[in-house]
């Protein structure tokens, strides 16, 4: 298959005081998310000034994939676009369409099956090239990346690092708690989420040789009464405390790629503190973020997508996951709508 472009597809995020409720409710609209649950994620945002780092960290990414296409090839422009604030995938694809590009490879900055976290991109993706209307180039997702190797060693190095960081008194019984985006039962029930979780978590946990651990989850929304992935990561850690199940935690959020805006607030400030109120030493690992695995990763999924009698490397007991979803794969709950 040609391609002419790569697009970078991520969540997006405001950057400035003044953009965060316009961009929670572009977030929100048209989802069953309360109010209040709203303006309570829009503290969050202003505790770091209203600048998610999400926008810069992407541009990171896009830096070092850069760079790591002008050293090995193939030689692509990489464009970027957000599903929910600027710079935004319609704008993104009329840009591609105005240069010329008629085929694009996506990346998308989730690694996982979910609805919210691969059918929800491909839709928007779908939607953006409605709006651009007659030309608009087409876009191909790359498939979910979980246990591909690149993700897999640069997740366990980050891991390996924050359990290093544990002060040496504290080593005894160090627990590695994997944190990961929570998602409605219903949304989960309806795709390999949790399977995939549970399998890195294994591939990670067995090459450090760690046997406590636990996956547990964080940034919990929706209705009260809707249910949820659980255990929430604060009522773990607790737990953890009240039975002493560990010596020390790591919390290591492969849930996500980047260390945005729920990493540093959930966990460098809610779990943080918690941890510190239950005198309970805590490291948090880094999420892969530019490793230069990870980056490799990219362009070799790129490689394997150009070329179908390329090798589709994948870690572990699922293998790896196909281009094209099927029909039935992850629909969307009965209430759609991505985690906030």
């Amino acid at each position: 298959m040609n391609y002419d472009a790569v697009l970078v597809v991520s969540f997006g995020g405001p950057e400035s005081k003044e953009e965060v409720i316009p961009f929670l409710e572009n977030v929100l609209r048209g989802r069953n998310v309360p109010r209040e649950r709203m303006l309570a994620v829009a503290e969050h945002y202003y505790h770091f000034e209203g600048r998610s780092p999400i926008n810069q960290q992407t541009r990171e990414l896009i830096a070092a994939l850069e760079g790591e296409l002008g050293r090995n090839g193939p030689k692509l422009p990489i464009y970027w676009g957000n599903r929910n604030w600027h710079p935004l995938l319609p704008d993104t694809l009329q840009k591609m369409k105005q240069d010329g590009i008629r085929r694009a490879v996506a990346f998308v900055t989730s690694a996982y099956s979910s609805y919210s976290g691969c059918r929800q991109y491909r839709e928007d993706i779908a939607r953006a090239q409605s709006e651009v209307g007659t030309d608009a180039p087409e876009v191909d997702k790359l498939r979910a990346f979980f246990n591909h190797p690149g993700f897999i060693e640069a997740t366990i190095e980050r891991v390996d690092e924050a359990i290093r960081a544990i002060p040496p008194e504290a080593t005894e019984n160090v627990q590695v708690v994997y944190t990961a985006h929570s998602i409605p039962l219903s949304m989960a029930n309806a795709s390999d989420y949790v399977k995939q979780l549970e399998e890195v978590r294994r591939l990670v946990s067995s090459s450090l040789k760690h046997t406590n651990d636990a996956l547990v989850y964080q940034s919990r929304s929706g209705a009260p009464g809707q249910p949820w992935l659980e255990p929430d990561v604060l009522d773990h850690l607790r737990k953890v405390k009240a039975k002493n199940l560990a010596s020390a935690v790591v919390v290591a959020p492969i849930g996500f790629i980047s260390d945005h805006l729920e990493v540093l607030y959930d966990l460098d400030v809610e779990a943080k503190e918690l941890c510190d109120s239950l005198s309970l030493p805590m490291a948090r690992a880094k999420t892969v973020g530019v490793h230069p695995k990870f980056i490799g990763m990219i362009r070799e999924l790129i490689l394997e997508r150009m070329n179908p009698q390329l090798e589709r490397r994948a870690l572990g007991l699922l293998g790896p996951r196909t281009d094209i979803c099927a029909e039935d794969c992850c629909p969307p709950p009965q209430r759609p709508g991505r985690p906030l």
